[in-house]
């Protein structure tokens, strides 16, 4: 098997190297990143142009207080997106990609987390300015589960095992 001697057995349908597998993962990893980053970019954009708007000033404490959450909740997050660009720059040319990847995976985790907070936040937050504090804890708990569905239990079920789906079935 001459220059693929590391080929991954595990994986059917494919035959790659080790460092063709980390290689392809890291493509995909910046590829969600992309993603993310343009989207929580919107998020905070939005989030920075309210205290100039003349209505900011007749938000109560509470609103005030979940503006600066999710303020500092959007700067964290676009931190956590900059991070693996950081650590590739540290590893670049050490022959360790493999360990970029898994500290990608994990960022990526955490910034999945941070997004969906975000979500239940803003949407909260507009829904509580807008039509009153009732109406944003409904809309919160919606939002708190419509995340929880599309970040966890979707994959979660998408991932399962074959066999697993086909006695469920599918």
């Amino acid at each position: 098997m001459s220059g693929h001697e590391e080929a991954d057995e595990g994986t059917p349908g494919r035959q790659e190297t080790a460092d063709e597998r980390a290689d392809r993962n890291w493509t995909d990893l910046l590829q969600e990143f992309r993603v993310l980053q343009t989207g929580v970019q919107i998020l905070a954009g939005f989030l920075l142009t309210l205290p100039f708007q003349s209505a900011f000033a007749d938000l109560d404490s509470t609103q005030q207080g979940l503006y600066i959450v999710l303020v500092l909740l959007a700067f964290l997050t676009t931190t956590l997106l900059v991070m693996p660009i950081a650590v590739h720059r540290r590893l670049f040319r050490l022959q360790r990609k493999d360990r970029l990847v898994r500290v990608g995976h994990l960022v990526a985790r955490c910034v999945l987390v941070a997004v969906g907070l975000l979500i239940v936040g803003l949407a909260s937050f507009v829904v509580d300015v807008v039509v009153g504090r009732t109406a944003a804890a409904v809309v919160c708990a919606c939002m708190a589960i419509a995340v929880l569905v599309a970040t966890v239990v979707v994959p979660w079920l998408v991932g399962r095992p074959a066999e697993t789906m086909d006695a469920a079935g599918r």
